[in-house]
């Protein structure tokens, strides 16, 4: 079965693996200090989950080109998102006003799509990690893996696409 990493971008970087039925697997958020100790760090990270086929990326830049370079070596399909492409498709426009309420945001879906994927509830959940794992869920879309969003994700005046 084919599996998608998502990352959001940084030197603490959140992660976030979904399963080829567009479930969540797993989440969490990593502080590598520096590009250098990420740049070493990436090919296990993308070893975590053997059957990646697609790597989603919230960001540009060099930290981008780190785990582009390593996932085309391996034949992964990369794909770049921005925060505004992802968030106009699960936030209202309202929620997007300033990043701190974005951010706030993006961490309450983000733990109904844990609790929808059947996986252990965090006890808190960084907004890295909260932006990857909806990173990912734009991904699952995108690649056609979740034709629509789950009703218990789905949020009043959205349809079933997110919008």
């Amino acid at each position: 079965m084919a599996s998608l990493l998502a990352v959001d971008l940084g030197v603490r970087t959140g992660l976030a693996a979904y399963g080829g039925d567009g479930r969540l697997r797993w989440y969490r958020s990593q502080n590598f200090g520096s590009a250098a100790r990420l740049r070493r760090a990436v090919p296990a990270l993308l070893d975590a989950e053997p059957d990646t086929t697609r790597l989603v990326v919230e960001g540009g830049g060099p930290l981008e080109k780190i785990w582009r370079a390593e996932a085309e070596s391996r034949g992964i399909a990369v794909q770049q998102v921005s925060a505004e492409t992802w968030r106009a498709l699960f936030l209202y426009p309202r929620e997007q006003r300033s990043g701190e309420l974005a951010k706030r945001t993006a961490i309450a879906l983000a733990r109904h799509v844990v609790d929808w994927s059947g996986i252990r509830r965090p006890t808190s959940l960084r907004h890295d990690a909260a932006e990857a794992i909806l990173t990912g869920l734009w991904g699952v879309l995108s690649a056609g893996w979740l034709h629509a969003l789950p009703s218990s994700i789905l949020r009043p005046s959205h349809d079933a696409t997110g919008r």
